[in-house]
C-alpha cells in the first residue's frame, strides 16, 4: 500500500470517525447538558461519515484495501463504543441491556468470522446489513439526545430504545445470514 492510499479523503474520513469514539464516550461522562449535546453532534458528524466515506471512494475511484479494511472496524468501534457507554450513564438500563449485548455479540462474531475466512471468501455486505447500520446509528442518536430533550424527553427514549430493538432484530437476522454464507467454508477448514 502506497503512502498515497493512506491518506485518501474516504481513509482520512474513516481515520476521523476512529478518533471520535473515545472523544464521544468521554463526554457522556460529564454531567452536563452541554457535552451531551456535543457529543450527539460529534456522533451524527461521525455516523454521516460512514456513508460519505464509501461514496466518496466510490466516486473518486480511491476505493483501497486498507479502507475496506477499516471502514467495518470504524462502524463496530462507534456502535460498541456507545452502547457501553449509553449503558453505562443509565440510558440503555434493564432489559433494553439485552439489545445493546446481541448486537455486540453479532458484531464480534461477524469480525471472527471475516478474519478466519481471510481474503479467501468475502461475504458481501447485504442491503438488509446496511439497515441494520442504520438502525443501529438512529438508535443511538436518538439515545443520545434524549436526556436533553426536555419535555419530549420520555418519548424520545421509547423511540430510542424501540429502534434499539429493531436494529438489534436486524442484526441478528444479518448474522443469521452470514453464518450461511460462512459455514461451508468452516466445513471445509476441518
Amino acid at each position: 500500500m502506497s503512502t498515497s492510499n493512506a491518506f485518501t479523503v474516504p481513509n482520512l474520513l474513516t481515520y476521523g470517525r476512529i478518533l471520535a469514539v473515545p472523544i464521544i464516550a468521554a463526554l457522556l461522562l460529564v454531567p452536563d447538558p452541554t457535552a451531551r449535546w456535543i457529543a450527539a453532534v460529534l456522533f451524527i458528524v461521525a455516523a454521516l461519515t460512514d456513508y460519505l466515506d464509501g461514496y466518496l471512494a466510490r466516486t473518486l475511484n480511491q476505493v483501497s484495501a486498507l479502507g475496506r479494511m477499516l471502514d467495518p472496524i470504524a462502524d463496530k468501534l462507534v456502535v460498541a463504543a456507545l452502547l457501553i457507554a449509553l449503558s453505562a450513564d443509565g440510558t440503555i438500563d434493564g432489559l433494553n441491556v439485552l439489545a445493546a449485548v446481541f448486537i455486540m455479540m453479532r458484531e464480534i462474531f461477524v469480525s471472527g468470522l471475516r478474519e478466519f475466512l481471510g481474503g479467501t471468501v468475502v461475504i458481501h455486505v447485504s442491503k438488509l446489513a446496511k439497515w441494520k447500520t442504520s438502525a443501529q446509528l438512529a438508535a443511538i442518536a436518538i439515545l443520545l439526545l434524549a436526556p436533553v430533550l426536555g419535555s419530549a424527553s420520555q418519548a424520545a427514549e421509547w423511540l430510542g430504545l424501540a429502534v434499539l430493538w429493531i436494529a438489534a432484530g436486524l442484526t441478528i437476522y444479518t448474522g443469521v445470514d452470514y453464518i450461511r454464507g460462512g459455514l461451508p467454508y468452516l466445513s471445509e477448514a476441518e
